[in-house]
């Protein structure tokens, strides 16, 4: 798995690990059933603190995508139905339109004129 981060998003970082590892799911990168490497190890690979790596894998926990179990780490539940994948990017594609100066309606004008 390949997860990377933008730095120079505004968004807090463990959003975009949560982000990262949801896209993965979905797309998927990781079977049911399949284990993911421990948070300390996706930390070193991002950079970044292990608890920021833990409350991301926690989120996805609470929204049904992970299985913790102790004495054999985390594992991937099931796969995202596609709404948590639609869900995230949807938030990203609301992020980047308000850097520009659009807002949530204006957004959804755009989205209502696509064929």
């Amino acid at each position: 798995m390949l997860l990377t981060l933008d730095l120079n998003d505004p968004r807090p970082l463990h959003d975009q690990v949560a982000g990262a590892i949801r896209r993965a799911i979905g797309e998927g990168s990781f079977s049911p059933g399949e284990r993911l490497p421990p948070a300390r190890d996706l930390a070193d690979a991002l950079g970044i603190n292990a608890n920021t790596v833990l409350r991301a894998l926690r989120d996805l926990r609470d929204e049904g995508l992970l299985e913790f179990r102790r004495g054999r780490g985390v594992s991937v539940t099931g796969r995202s139905d596609g709404r948590a994948l639609i869900v995230q990017r949807a938030r990203e594609l609301l992020e980047e339109a308000q850097k520009y100066g659009y807002r949530r309606d204006d957004l959804i004008t755009i989205l209502k004129e696509l064929p």
